[in-house]
C-alpha cells in the first residue's frame, strides 16, 4: 500500500500528465447516434439560445435525427448562425426573435413556431446569463439580470409550453439546462448558482405537477465542453490551465456531441419513465475531492481584483 503524502500526490499528478492512466474512452464518432435514424421525424423541438455553443450542439443532434428545429434568441447573429449551422442536417429549421425575460415575447415565439411547424413537442431551456463577479461587487442590476434570464426565463418558457399542451391534451417533454453548482454553490457566481438551484428545483416540482398530463421534465448539466462560442470569461478560466485534460477525472474534456446525445435520449421514446431527474454529464468532475485540499484563494484574488472598498 502506498502512503498518501504530499510527495505521492505530486508523483500521481506526474503519472497522469505522462499518460500512465487511460481515462475515459473517446465517444463514438461525430455524426453517430445511439438512437435509430429518424427517431425524431415529425417532431418539433424548440431550443432557446440554440444558435451558438452548447444549445446549438444539442439542436444539431435533434436535427440529425430528423427533428424540425425552432431556435429562439434575442440576437440576430445567433439566429443567423443557427440557420447556417442546422439547415441541411435533417429536419427543417426556423428561427424566432425572443427575449425570454418577457412572457409576451415567449408567447409570440411559440405562436410563430406553431405557424411554421405546429406545436413544439420538446422544449430545451438552454438560454441563460452568467459572468464571474465577487458577491460584494455585484450590482443589484447584475443580480436581477442573471436571475431574470436564467431562472425566470426558464420558468416562463416551461409555463408557456405546458399551458399549450394542457389546452391541447397532448404530451410533451422539457429539458432544463442546469449547472453542478446548483448543488455545491459557486463562489464568484452567486447570481447564477442561485438561479440554477432554482432551475433544478423547478425540474423536480414541475415533473410532479405536470406528469399526470403527460408532460415529462428533466435537467441536464454539462461539465467542461470547450467550444468556439464560449464567452470571454469562461474562455479565460479555461485558458488559465495549459492542459485541461489532467484536471478532469475522465482525463479529457467533454465533446459537445455527448451533451446532444444525452438530451436526445432524455426526450426519446426510450426514456419516457425518466422525469424529475437531473443528469450530470461531466465525467464525474463535480464529485471530485482531494485527500488534502489545496490552499484557499479568495475569489477576489483569483480574479485579480484589488481589496474591496465601499
Amino acid at each position: 500500500m502506498t502512503e498518501n503524502t504530499p510527495d505521492s500526490g505530486v508523483k500521481n499528478m506526474s503519472n497522469l500528465a505522462h499518460g500512465r492512466y487511460p481515462g475515459l474512452p473517446e465517444p463514438a464518432p461525430l455524426g453517430a447516434s445511439a438512437l435509430p435514424p429518424g427517431t425524431y421525424d415529425g417532431t418539433v423541438v424548440f431550443v432557446t439560445g440554440g444558435g451558438t455553443g452548447l444549445g446549438k450542439a444539442i439542436a444539431t443532434e435533434y436535427a440529425r435525427l430528423g427533428a424540425d428545429i425552432v431556435v429562439a434568441s434575442r440576437k440576430d447573429d445567433h439566429l443567423k448562425a443557427a440557420r447556417e449551422g442546422l439547415e441541411g442536417l435533417g429536419g427543417r429549421v426556423a428561427t424566432v426573435t425572443c427575449d425570454i425575460r418577457d412572457p409576451e415575447q415567449i408567447a409570440a415565439a411559440f405562436e410563430a413556431a406553431e405557424e411554421h411547424f405546429g406545436l413544439p413537442h420538446i422544449l430545451i431551456n438552454n438560454a441563460a446569463a452568467n459572468f464571474p463577479v465577487p458577491a460584494e461587487d455585484m450590482s443589484p442590476n447584475a443580480w436581477r439580470t442573471v436571475v431574470d434570464i436564467t431562472l425566470n426565463g426558464t420558468y416562463f418558457c416551461a409555463r408557456e409550453f405546458a399551458r399549450r399542451h394542457l389546452d391541447a391534451g397532448t404530451p410533451g417533454s422539457i429539458v432544463n439546462i442546469g449547472a453542478s453548482y446548483a448543488w455545491t454553490g459557486g463562489p464568484g457566481f452567486a447570481h447564477s448558482a442561485a438561479a440554477k438551484a432554482g432551475v433544478k428545483n423547478m425540474v423536480e416540482t414541475l415533473a410532479v405537477e405536470w406528469g399526470p398530463y403527460g408532460i415529462q421534465i428533466n435537467g441536464l448539466v454539462p461539465g467542461l465542453f470547450p467550444h468556439a462560442d464560449m464567452t470571454d470569461d469562461i474562455r479565460g478560466n479555461v485558458d488559465r490551465a495549459s492542459d485541461k485534460d489532467p484536471l478532469q477525472p475522465a482525463l479529457r474534456a467533454g465533446r459537445v456531441r455527448e451533451l446532444g446525445w444525452a438530451a436526445t435520449f432524455l426526450t426519446s421514446p426510450y426514456a419516457r419513465f425518466i422525469s424529475g431527474h437531473t443528469l450530470v454529464v461531466d465525467g464525474a468532475n463535480w464529485q471530485r475531492r482531494a485527500l488534502l485540499n489545496p490552499p484557499v484563494v479568495a475569489v477576489r484574488d483569483q480574479m485579480g481584483r484589488p481589496p474591496f472598498e465601499l
